[in-house]
């Protein structure tokens, strides 16, 4: 999975897999819990994303370019989540605050 990638992009930045675990959750919805059974079970990106409890409201304020793509013009809505989460990552192994990344 691309799970622990995200956690050693994380970490290789001195950041923690506490802050992915928060990132994803509130992306997603899942609580913690939840998190780690779609983690244990393996689940896909796009059944992780389609079971997810609520898309957060803000994540529309997810702007810019992830792999040469803009998030915010990805027609494909589990694409788009996918690169939400990659977005989110980039930003916390680039060192911005949580309230930032969290679009707070």
């Amino acid at each position: 999975g691309v799970y622990p990638l995200y956690i050693k992009k994380a970490e290789n930045k001195n950041r923690t897999k506490e802050e992915v675990d928060r990132i994803i959750c509130w992306l997603t919805g899942y609580s913690q819990a939840e998190l780690e059974q779609q983690i244990e079970r393996g689940t896909d990106f796009e059944t992780f994303f389609s079971q997810a409890p609520e898309i957060h409201p803000n994540s529309s304020l997810i702007k810019g370019v992830v792999c040469g793509v803009r998030v915010e013009e990805i027609e494909d809505p589990v694409m788009q989540k996918i690169r939400y989460l990659d977005k989110l990552v980039d930003e916390l192994a680039k060192g911005k605050a949580m309230e930032k990344i969290l679009r707070a």
